[in-house]
């Protein structure tokens, strides 16, 4: 048996083949631009939410929400035929802003950095 828990493997494994169909076969434009940042599934295997990120503003988020929505029946029927599951579980994708707060840190850092290199000119 492998080490560590049951719901983190079969989570990873969920993770690769979510990515993988979204990547190459979902061909809904709204996930294009779709990054997904994480995985957590309930220990009893029946309850996952996936983290996604996109960079734009608050329409393109909702945007991807309704596309990841519409595509979920497929993504669901195509992990049961890939990973024997006695459960296929519930998935719920949830936007993770972390990215976007990353940007806006390196955009304010870039405003800092040209402001002190103002100040040495001087």
């Amino acid at each position: 048996m492998l080490a560590g828990k049951r719901a983190v493997r079969v989570g990873d494994q969920i993770f690769k083949e979510i990515a993988f169909l979204l990547s190459q076969k979902v061909r809904d434009p709204r996930v294009q631009g779709v990054t997904l940042t994480g995985i957590h599934l309930s220990d009893d295997l029946k309850h996952g939410r996936v983290y996604y990120s996109v960079i734009g503003d608050k329409e393109d988020i909702i945007r991807a929400q309704s596309g990841l929505d519409s595509a979920m029946g497929y993504i669901k029927r195509e992990i049961g035929v890939r990973i024997n599951l006695r459960y296929m579980p519930d998935i719920v994708f949830e936007h993770d802003p972390a990215l976007e707060m990353g940007n806006q840190m390196e955009k304010l850092f870039q405003k800092i950095k040209m402001g002190e290199s103002k100040d040495a000119d001087e």
